[in-house]
Protein backbone atom coordinates (compact mmCIF):
# COMPACT_ATOMS: atom_id res chain seq x y z
CA UNK A 1 0.00 0.00 0.00
CA UNK A 2 1.32 3.45 -0.90
CA UNK A 3 1.81 5.50 2.27
CA UNK A 4 -0.40 8.55 2.59
CA UNK A 5 1.18 11.87 1.69
CA UNK A 6 2.02 13.99 4.72
CA UNK A 7 -0.27 16.81 5.76
CA UNK A 8 1.47 20.17 5.30
CA UNK A 9 0.83 23.87 5.91
CA UNK A 10 -0.05 25.62 2.64
CA UNK A 11 -1.12 29.01 4.01
CA UNK A 12 -0.41 30.99 7.17
CA UNK A 13 -2.31 34.17 8.03
CA UNK A 14 -2.50 36.59 10.93
CA UNK A 15 -5.46 38.91 11.43
CA UNK A 16 -4.17 41.64 13.76
CA UNK A 17 -7.57 43.38 13.96
CA UNK A 18 -10.69 41.31 14.47
CA UNK A 19 -12.90 41.39 11.31
CA UNK A 20 -10.35 43.22 9.15
CA UNK A 21 -8.42 41.47 6.40
CA UNK A 22 -5.13 39.93 7.46
CA UNK A 23 -1.58 39.38 6.26
CA UNK A 24 -0.03 36.26 4.72
CA UNK A 25 3.06 35.05 6.54
CA UNK A 26 5.98 32.76 5.79
CA UNK A 27 6.46 32.03 9.49
CA UNK A 28 4.79 33.00 12.76
CA UNK A 29 5.84 32.82 16.38
CA UNK A 30 3.39 30.95 18.59
CA UNK A 31 2.34 32.42 21.92
CA UNK A 32 -0.13 31.33 24.58
CA UNK A 33 -2.92 33.23 22.80
CA UNK A 34 -2.05 31.98 19.31
CA UNK A 35 0.07 33.52 16.59
CA UNK A 36 2.02 36.59 17.64
CA UNK A 37 0.02 39.64 16.62
CA UNK A 38 -3.16 37.76 15.72
CA UNK A 39 -6.44 39.36 16.82
CA UNK A 40 -4.93 41.54 19.52
CA UNK A 41 -6.92 44.55 18.28
CA UNK A 42 -10.66 45.00 17.80
CA UNK A 43 -13.22 47.57 16.72
CA UNK A 44 -15.87 48.75 19.17
CA UNK A 45 -18.56 51.40 19.15
CA UNK A 46 -18.44 54.38 21.55
CA UNK A 47 -19.96 52.39 24.43
CA UNK A 48 -17.48 49.51 24.04
CA UNK A 49 -19.69 46.99 22.25
CA UNK A 50 -17.66 45.00 19.71
CA UNK A 51 -18.34 45.77 16.06
CA UNK A 52 -17.62 43.00 13.55
CA UNK A 53 -18.09 42.39 9.85
CA UNK A 54 -21.35 40.60 10.61
CA UNK A 55 -23.00 44.01 10.89
CA UNK A 56 -20.41 46.20 9.11
CA UNK A 57 -19.40 44.35 5.96
CA UNK A 58 -17.08 47.19 4.96
CA UNK A 59 -14.63 46.15 7.66
CA UNK A 60 -13.65 43.21 5.45
CA UNK A 61 -12.46 45.68 2.81
CA UNK A 62 -9.85 47.05 5.21
CA UNK A 63 -6.63 45.20 6.01
CA UNK A 64 -4.30 45.08 8.97
CA UNK A 65 -0.62 44.16 8.75
CA UNK A 66 1.34 43.21 11.88
CA UNK A 67 4.41 45.29 12.62
CA UNK A 68 7.23 44.78 15.16
CA UNK A 69 6.53 45.15 18.87
CA UNK A 70 2.78 44.67 18.51
CA UNK A 71 2.12 47.65 16.25
CA UNK A 72 -0.22 47.43 13.28
CA UNK A 73 -0.60 49.12 9.90
CA UNK A 74 -4.17 49.72 8.77
CA UNK A 75 -4.78 49.84 5.01
CA UNK A 76 -7.75 50.60 2.79
CA UNK A 77 -8.26 50.23 -0.97
CA UNK A 78 -8.09 54.01 -1.30
CA UNK A 79 -4.62 54.18 0.25
CA UNK A 80 -3.68 56.57 3.07
CA UNK A 81 -2.54 53.86 5.52
CA UNK A 82 -2.01 54.54 9.20
CA UNK A 83 0.36 52.92 11.68
CA UNK A 84 -0.79 52.40 15.26
CA UNK A 85 1.47 51.50 18.18
CA UNK A 86 0.17 49.51 21.13
CA UNK A 87 -1.24 52.06 23.60
CA UNK A 88 0.53 50.56 26.60
CA UNK A 89 0.19 53.67 28.75
CA UNK A 90 -3.41 54.51 27.85
CA UNK A 91 -5.99 54.14 30.59
CA UNK A 92 -8.23 51.11 29.94
CA UNK A 93 -11.77 51.66 28.69
CA UNK A 94 -14.80 49.45 29.16
CA UNK A 95 -15.49 46.91 26.42
CA UNK A 96 -18.04 44.16 26.02
CA UNK A 97 -16.28 40.96 25.09
CA UNK A 98 -16.94 37.56 26.53
CA UNK A 99 -14.36 37.09 29.27
CA UNK A 100 -12.95 40.62 28.95
CA UNK A 101 -14.44 43.87 30.19
CA UNK A 102 -11.69 46.38 29.43
CA UNK A 103 -9.05 47.14 26.79
CA UNK A 104 -6.69 49.99 25.96
CA UNK A 105 -7.85 52.61 23.41
CA UNK A 106 -5.66 53.25 20.38
CA UNK A 107 -6.44 56.95 20.31
CA UNK A 108 -8.24 59.63 18.33
CA UNK A 109 -6.22 59.32 15.10
CA UNK A 110 -6.93 55.62 14.66
CA UNK A 111 -10.56 56.09 15.69
CA UNK A 112 -11.03 58.84 13.09
CA UNK A 113 -9.41 56.70 10.35
CA UNK A 114 -11.82 53.82 11.02
CA UNK A 115 -14.88 55.99 11.53
CA UNK A 116 -14.38 57.84 8.26
CA UNK A 117 -14.09 54.62 6.24
CA UNK A 118 -17.00 52.80 7.86
CA UNK A 119 -19.29 55.81 8.18
CA UNK A 120 -20.10 55.68 11.87
CA UNK A 121 -18.30 56.48 15.15
CA UNK A 122 -15.89 53.65 15.98
CA UNK A 123 -12.94 53.03 18.28
CA UNK A 124 -9.90 50.79 17.95
CA UNK A 125 -8.86 48.97 21.11
CA UNK A 126 -5.92 46.74 22.03
CA UNK A 127 -5.76 43.64 24.20
CA UNK A 128 -2.69 44.30 26.34
CA UNK A 129 -0.29 41.62 27.56
CA UNK A 130 -1.79 41.65 31.04
CA UNK A 131 -5.28 40.79 29.83
CA UNK A 132 -6.34 37.24 30.60
CA UNK A 133 -9.24 35.97 28.55
CA UNK A 134 -9.87 32.30 29.36
CA UNK A 135 -11.15 29.89 26.73
CA UNK A 136 -14.61 29.05 27.99
CA UNK A 137 -15.16 25.45 29.13
CA UNK A 138 -18.18 25.11 26.86
CA UNK A 139 -15.83 25.97 23.98
CA UNK A 140 -13.43 23.21 24.96
CA UNK A 141 -11.12 25.28 27.15
CA UNK A 142 -9.10 23.91 30.02
CA UNK A 143 -7.77 25.69 33.10
CA UNK A 144 -4.96 28.09 32.22
CA UNK A 145 -5.71 28.33 28.48
CA UNK A 146 -6.11 31.88 27.23
CA UNK A 147 -7.46 33.45 24.09
CA UNK A 148 -6.87 36.52 21.98
CA UNK A 149 -9.89 38.51 20.78
CA UNK A 150 -10.85 35.65 18.44
CA UNK A 151 -14.25 34.10 18.98
CA UNK A 152 -13.42 30.85 20.73
CA UNK A 153 -9.81 29.64 20.48
CA UNK A 154 -6.37 30.95 19.48
CA UNK A 155 -5.84 29.07 16.21
CA UNK A 156 -8.26 28.27 13.39
CA UNK A 157 -7.41 25.56 10.83
CA UNK A 158 -9.10 24.63 7.54
CA UNK A 159 -8.10 22.06 4.92
CA UNK A 160 -7.79 22.14 1.15
CA UNK A 161 -9.55 18.77 0.85
CA UNK A 162 -12.52 19.92 2.90
CA UNK A 163 -12.87 23.13 0.89
CA UNK A 164 -12.78 21.17 -2.38
CA UNK A 165 -15.60 18.94 -1.09
CA UNK A 166 -17.58 21.98 0.04
CA UNK A 167 -17.18 23.65 -3.36
CA UNK A 168 -18.45 20.45 -4.99
CA UNK A 169 -21.53 20.63 -2.78
CA UNK A 170 -22.04 24.31 -3.59
CA UNK A 171 -21.94 23.52 -7.32
CA UNK A 172 -24.34 20.58 -6.91
CA UNK A 173 -26.77 22.70 -4.94
CA UNK A 174 -26.74 25.46 -7.56
CA UNK A 175 -27.33 23.05 -10.44
CA UNK A 176 -30.17 21.31 -8.61
CA UNK A 177 -31.84 24.70 -8.19
CA UNK A 178 -31.28 25.74 -11.80
CA UNK A 179 -28.74 28.38 -10.81
CA UNK A 180 -25.46 29.23 -12.49
CA UNK A 181 -22.62 28.08 -10.21
CA UNK A 182 -20.40 30.91 -9.05
CA UNK A 183 -16.66 31.01 -8.62
CA UNK A 184 -15.28 28.50 -6.09
CA UNK A 185 -15.14 29.77 -2.54
CA UNK A 186 -11.73 30.49 -1.07
CA UNK A 187 -10.44 29.89 2.43
CA UNK A 188 -10.70 33.63 3.05
CA UNK A 189 -14.44 33.13 3.61
CA UNK A 190 -13.51 31.30 6.83
CA UNK A 191 -10.53 33.41 7.97
CA UNK A 192 -8.26 30.54 9.05
CA UNK A 193 -4.81 31.07 10.51
CA UNK A 194 -3.54 27.81 9.02
CA UNK A 195 -4.58 25.98 5.86
CA UNK A 196 -3.38 22.40 5.40
CA UNK A 197 -3.17 20.07 2.42
CA UNK A 198 -3.33 16.29 2.73
CA UNK A 199 -5.76 13.74 4.08
CA UNK A 200 -9.43 13.12 3.39
CA UNK A 201 -12.13 15.80 3.44
CA UNK A 202 -13.12 16.67 7.01
CA UNK A 203 -10.52 14.33 8.51
CA UNK A 204 -9.69 17.24 10.83
CA UNK A 205 -13.02 16.72 12.61
CA UNK A 206 -11.51 13.72 14.38
CA UNK A 207 -8.29 15.39 15.49
CA UNK A 208 -7.85 15.74 19.24
CA UNK A 209 -4.64 17.65 18.62
CA UNK A 210 -1.85 18.19 16.11
CA UNK A 211 1.84 18.96 15.96
CA UNK A 212 2.57 21.70 13.43
CA UNK A 213 6.29 21.65 12.78
CA UNK A 214 7.68 21.29 16.30
CA UNK A 215 4.76 22.98 18.08
CA UNK A 216 2.03 20.88 19.75
CA UNK A 217 -1.59 22.01 19.78
CA UNK A 218 -4.75 20.67 21.39
CA UNK A 219 -8.09 20.67 19.55
CA UNK A 220 -10.86 22.46 21.41
CA UNK A 221 -13.78 21.96 19.01
CA UNK A 222 -14.94 21.86 15.40
CA UNK A 223 -15.70 25.39 14.22
CA UNK A 224 -19.32 26.48 13.95
CA UNK A 225 -19.98 28.89 11.09
CA UNK A 226 -22.01 32.09 10.97
CA UNK A 227 -23.42 34.39 8.29
CA UNK A 228 -20.08 36.20 8.06
CA UNK A 229 -18.94 33.39 5.73
CA UNK A 230 -21.62 34.43 3.22
CA UNK A 231 -20.09 37.90 2.67
CA UNK A 232 -18.09 38.33 -0.54
CA UNK A 233 -14.77 39.86 0.50
CA UNK A 234 -14.40 41.82 -2.75
CA UNK A 235 -17.90 43.31 -2.99
CA UNK A 236 -19.20 43.23 0.58
CA UNK A 237 -22.40 41.62 -0.67
CA UNK A 238 -24.08 38.70 1.10
CA UNK A 239 -25.27 35.51 -0.59
CA UNK A 240 -26.53 32.11 0.57
CA UNK A 241 -23.34 30.10 0.31
CA UNK A 242 -21.57 28.41 1.96
CA UNK A 243 -24.17 28.20 4.74
CA UNK A 244 -26.83 26.81 2.40
CA UNK A 245 -24.70 23.81 1.40
CA UNK A 246 -23.19 23.33 4.85
CA UNK A 247 -26.72 23.17 6.22
CA UNK A 248 -27.43 20.22 3.90
CA UNK A 249 -24.27 18.27 4.66
CA UNK A 250 -22.67 19.56 7.87
CA UNK A 251 -25.39 20.33 10.42
CA UNK A 252 -25.55 19.06 13.96
CA UNK A 253 -26.30 20.52 17.38
CA UNK A 254 -28.24 23.31 15.69
CA UNK A 255 -25.24 24.75 13.81
CA UNK A 256 -23.20 24.32 10.63
CA UNK A 257 -19.53 23.32 10.86
CA UNK A 258 -16.31 23.82 8.90
CA UNK A 259 -12.71 23.82 10.16
CA UNK A 260 -11.36 23.23 13.65
CA UNK A 261 -10.08 25.30 16.54
CA UNK A 262 -6.77 24.62 18.26
CA UNK A 263 -4.95 26.00 21.27
CA UNK A 264 -1.22 25.68 21.99
CA UNK A 265 -0.27 23.00 24.50
CA UNK A 266 1.14 24.71 27.60
CA UNK A 267 3.85 25.53 28.46
CA UNK A 268 5.00 26.86 25.10
CA UNK A 269 8.68 26.50 24.29
CA UNK A 270 10.57 29.77 23.90
CA UNK A 271 10.88 30.72 20.25
CA UNK A 272 8.14 28.32 19.08
CA UNK A 273 7.49 28.99 15.39
CA UNK A 274 5.32 27.47 12.67
CA UNK A 275 6.14 27.91 8.98
CA UNK A 276 4.77 27.43 5.50
CA UNK A 277 5.52 23.89 4.41
CA UNK A 278 5.66 22.52 7.95
CA UNK A 279 4.44 18.97 8.33
CA UNK A 280 1.27 18.62 10.36
CA UNK A 281 0.98 15.43 12.40
CA UNK A 282 -2.62 14.93 13.59
CA UNK A 283 -3.23 13.34 16.96
CA UNK A 284 -6.27 11.06 16.97
CA UNK A 285 -8.20 9.81 19.97
CA UNK A 286 -6.76 6.31 19.69
CA UNK A 287 -3.16 7.56 19.39
CA UNK A 288 -1.09 6.87 22.53
CA UNK A 289 0.60 10.29 22.61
Amino acid sequence: MTPAAPVRVTSLTAYPVKSLGGAWLAAAEVEERGLRGDRRWAVVDPDGTKVTAREEHALLGLRAKPLPDGAVRLLSPEGDPIEVAPPRDAAPVAVRFSGQDEARPAGAEADAWLSERIGRPLRLVWQDDETHRPIRPEMGGLAGERNSLSDAAPLHVTSEASLRRLNDWVTETALERGEQPGEPLGHDRFRPNVVVEGGEPFAEDSWVGARIGDVPFRATMVCDRCVMTTIDRATGESAKEPIRSLARHRTWAGATWFGIRLTPVLPIASGAVIRLGDEVVPLLAQDPG
